[in-house]
């Protein structure tokens, strides 16, 4: 299955998860695991969020930024992948000057 970001409509969401600003988000979702290409604007945030039932690969493709891992904060940038496995919590945040534009999966486990 090829899944076609490029021809999907993004949806604005304000307050992902509690976080700051808003995420332009394209998803697919097959009713158990969702893929999202996602956008967050400099100061935009995903707020800090628990994983109870699934976990989540984020791969960064464009800018840089920090990840909220168990409480602990980490630099990402281009080029890396974030993984919060599931039982674990983490936040994904834009502190640059640039767009930070990534992948995410989340599969149901």
């Amino acid at each position: 299955m090829t899944i076609d970001f490029n021809n999907m409509e993004a949806t604005i969401i304000p307050n992902f998860k509690g976080g700051e600003k808003e995420i332009s988000a394209k998803m697919f979702f097959d009713g158990n695991n969702m893929i999202m290409k996602g956008v967050l604007q400099p100061g935009a945030s995903i707020g800090y969020h628990s994983h109870d039932t699934s976990s989540e690969i984020i791969f960064i493709i464009k800018g840089k930024g920090k990840v909220i891992d168990n409480n602990e904060t980490v630099t990402i940038e281009e080029g890396q992948c974030h993984y919060c496995k599931k039982g674990d919590s983490h936040s994904l945040i834009n502190d640059s000057d640039e767009e930070l534009v990534f992948y995410a999966a989340v599969p149901q486990q």
